[in-house]
């Protein structure tokens, strides 16, 4: 029955919000070890689905819900503002199907997620460009300027870049206002990090990090393979995603991750 009230939902809706709370939680992902990073995240989607669709109410399928909630209840879990000193939060935002307006609900939505009222430190993850294409200031530009003003009004305290080499950072580091605290580097792309870049990183204090993302953590195709499987029969070609923030929860004084999860948009295009 669950299912079936989720499909209708779905049917109804034009915008879905999910959160899969914190995947420290749930005790049936942490004795598995996903392969990849983009495994997790199919995996994370596909359980919070099914999860939030078995628990339906009666109540919810008469209701007209335009933008539609999927949670698992259990796993989320807030900051203790006894303990916000003590911990640092920190999110890397993937743009999937969107401009950078969204930028602004997707930081929202995981203050409110956590109970906080800002974010130690946003990276971002621009949608992927054209193969052949190279990333041009131009098009970092309105996504920058949305996390300044995100800065400017006090919900970010820093913000960071991913996969730019020297060039690319260098130019955003000119233009910008807030500048650049970080540059996440891909693992698979180099072994050791670029002279060049190093140099630049050093002489303008910017933190070189390393990551394994691929360069699309969710594609289209995948979602919708994870919403056909959680909610079969449901109409999983209208839903396009539009960006993706994982957030981490990190005892400063340790170093260990206190939380962990993932948050996302999709929007139902009917035509």
């Amino acid at each position: 029955m669950g299912t079936e009230r989720a499909r209708a939902l779905l049917e109804r809706a034009g915008t879905l919000t999910l959160q899969t709370g914190n995947l420290l939680n749930w005790g049936c992902l942490r004795k598995k070890c996903p392969a990849t990073p983009g495994e997790e995240v199919r995996d994370c989607i596909q359980k919070t689905l099914t999860e939030w669709s078995s628990k339906i109410g009666e109540d919810l399928n008469q209701e007209i819900l335009e933008v539609l909630e999927c949670t698992v209840a259990q796993a989320i879990e807030k900051i203790n503002p006894e303990e916000r000193d003590e911990l640092k939060v920190s999110a890397k935002l993937f743009i999937v199907g969107s401009n950078s307006s969204s930028i602004r609900d997707a930081v929202d939505l995981a203050c409110s997620a956590l109970g906080v009222a800002q974010l130690d430190s946003v990276i971002i993850a621009p949608p992927p460009v054209d193969d052949g294409t190279t990333l041009s200031l131009q098009y970092l530009q309105p996504y920058w300027q949305e996390l300044e003003n995100l800065v400017q009004n006090k919900k970010i305290v820093a913000i960071g870049t991913s996969d730019l080499d020297k060039t690319q950072l260098e130019q955003l580091y000119l233009w910008a206002q807030v500048k650049p605290s970080s540059n996440q580097v891909n693992l698979a792309s180099c072994c050791v990090m670029p002279p060049d870049l190093t140099a630049f990183a050093k002489q303008f204090d910017i933190q070189l990090l390393t990551h394994n993302d691929p360069k699309e953590l969710l594609c289209e195709a995948s979602f919708q393979e994870a919403l056909q499987e959680s909610i079969q029969n449901t109409k999983a070609h209208e839903w396009i995603p539009l960006w993706l923030l994982r957030y981490s929860v990190i005892v400063k004084s340790r170093g260990i991750i206190k939380s962990k999860g993932y948050i996302m948009q999709a929007k139902r295009n009917a035509s």
